[in-house]
């Protein structure tokens, strides 16, 4: 009988895998920790705010999923390191990143501080670096390939007014992606990005009104400034973003690497 081959990705979705996502508590997090965890993965909720993301994990868990939660500051390098190891040993195995947390500040470039810079890209740049590589290291001690997902932006892929620190770290996050993509491809790992559109999210209601608030109008006018060019003509919930996520974590994107799917209703095309 001729022996049926299969790559060490398509395999290691054979049985209940581990995801892990970071700001993994509430918004667009909380809606990818539960809709990945309808596909079939225990699922581990990495958040500063532990107590929030045992409530998410308690939740799952009521409803029939395998869920936990680990408390992480993205920013900081061993707390990272620390996070993934307590997954990997509670859940037996770790498969899938979700490099979800982020800040969204609104900076017009007059604004911006060393401080506020430092914190910035610290949390939506390097914490993706220190994610990556908690991850490499756990893939190369469990023998298998795995998926590493990233949080861009629509203001990762056009700049928008306003977001100076925000729009430049998702463009960095797009670059590291593609160059981490280049780089542990061999190693059956694959390292994709999904840009968001207009959440309704607290974190883009913020955005909205400080944007209206520096421009002396209402929250509704600083919301329209981002939304006013969505074609299918409503904002986004979280679960839009969760549903493009899950196919970036699943089998069926096994031969996609290194590429930044836009979930935004069609704000812009390419």
């Amino acid at each position: 009988m001729k022996a049926f081959k299969t790559t060490l990705l398509e395999g290691f979705f054979m049985t209940k895998k581990v995801a892990m996502i970071t700001g993994g508590a509430q918004g667009i997090g909380e809606a990818i920790s539960r809709r990945l965890s309808q596909d079939g993965f225990a699922v581990a909720i990495a958040d500063l705010n532990k107590e929030k993301g045992s409530q998410v994990a308690a939740d799952i868990e009521k409803n029939g999923g395998k869920a936990i939660a680990v408390k992480v500051d993205v920013s900081d390098r061993d707390s990272f390191f620390s996070a993934v190891a307590e997954v990997t040993e509670k859940l037996g195995s770790f498969d899938v990143l979700v490099n979800n947390a982020g800040l969204g500040p609104t900076t017009p470039i007059e604004t911006i501080t060393p401080e506020m810079f430092d914190k910035v890209y610290h949390i939506n740049v390097a914490g993706d670096i220190w994610g990556i590589q908690a991850a490499l290291e756990q893939f190369r001690k469990n023998n298998h390939g795995g998926k590493i997902i990233n949080a861009t932006s629509q203001a990762g892929v056009v700049g928008n007014p306003n977001l100076s620190l925000y729009s430049s770290t998702k463009f960095a996050v797009r670059g590291l992606t593609q160059v981490a993509a280049r780089d542990l491809a061999e190693e059956n790992i694959t390292v994709n990005a999904y840009a968001p559109g207009i959440v309704k999210t607290p974190m883009m209601y913020d955005i909205a009104h400080q944007v209206g608030q520096n421009a002396g109008k209402d929250d509704e006018w600083g919301m329209q400034t981002f939304a006013k060019d969505i074609a299918l003509n409503r904002l986004s919930e979280p679960e839009d973003v969760a549903a493009a996520v899950s196919f970036l974590a699943g089998p069926d994107s096994n031969y996609i690497t290194g590429q930044t799917i836009e979930v935004d209703g069609g704000m812009q095309f390419h």
